[in-house]
């Protein structure tokens, strides 16, 4: 279980390592300082000489499926009727920067951009009313998505859990709901997905109530609240950045899995 600091709303929270040690800090308004929250003078660094972690390591990463009507549709499929829950390994977390890899199992991998919930606090049978009492804050992560293999197997588990297809943070902001936030994808400089949280067929407070229902959350977990429409393949040498309104963004590189010869066909 995950001990989170205790923190006021609204702040940017990071995890990050600097000379082998990994720490809880604050992001600077203007993004290019890491204030530490314990350590010797509590001074800070330069983001440039950090190396940014995933903000939670949680014990569950719940996802949910078709929750932008436009997405359900450029899937082909029907809308849910109530929340389409997945999960995703936890050994699919990738930190900011961190290179997605391109499995050989698979012939189409596709980026989808998220907002993601961290929850605070043990969660079991609460309602949508309680539930920002339960939230720690908000993060951008990225459903990255054998899509072939989704197709194929018609349960998500394979298609979603290779190791790094889950992209996290690197900002949580604290206290944070989604709200109306605006949710974009670019893949190569280019916009790819664009969508406002208040687009979501099952809104976040929802969510975490009907998740509770089945399973106890706990500090840390992580709910992915769906993609919007626009989703499309990776390919080596992409860069991908999903970013937050009023949270940051998350960048990552893609890559041919390097347990494989590079020169053999996907």
């Amino acid at each position: 279980m995950n001990v989170l600091p205790e923190m006021p709303p609204n702040f940017r929270l990071v995890r990050f390592e600097k000379d082998g040690c990994v720490s809880w800090g604050v992001l600077s308004g203007d993004g290019l300082r890491v204030h530490p929250l314990e350590g010797p003078g509590h001074g800070s660094y330069p983001v440039g000489d950090v190396h940014f972690h995933p903000p939670v390591t949680p014990g569950k990463i719940i996802a949910v499926g078709l929750n932008y009507r436009a997405h359900g549709n450029e899937m082909g499929k029907p809308l849910p009727e109530e929340p389409l829950l997945f999960m995703k390994a936890t050994s699919a977390l990738l930190p900011p920067g961190g290179e997605i890899h391109l499995p050989r199992m698979s012939r189409r991998v596709d980026y989808e951009g998220e907002i993601a919930l961290v929850v605070g606090k043990k969660a079991s049978r609460i309602s949508p009313e309680e539930a920002p009492f339960y939230l720690y804050g908000i993060t951008c992560a990225n459903d990255v998505t054998a899509r072939d293999l989704q197709k194929k197997d018609v349960q998500y588990t394979r298609a979603k859990s290779f190791d790094t297809f889950c992209p996290l943070g690197p900002v949580i902001l604290t206290g944070a709901l989604p709200d109306a936030r605006r949710l974009t994808t670019e893949v190569n400089g280019v916009v790819r997905q664009d969508a406002r949280a208040s687009d979501m067929i099952f809104d976040p407070l929802t969510l975490v109530s009907f998740i509770s229902q089945i399973m106890t959350l706990e500090p840390g977990d992580v709910i992915l609240t769906g993609t919007p429409a626009g989703v499309g393949p990776l390919s080596p040498g992409d860069r991908v950045v999903v970013t937050l309104e009023g949270v940051g963004s998350l960048a990552n590189r893609v890559d041919a899995d390097p347990h494989f010869s590079s020169d053999l066909p996907r």
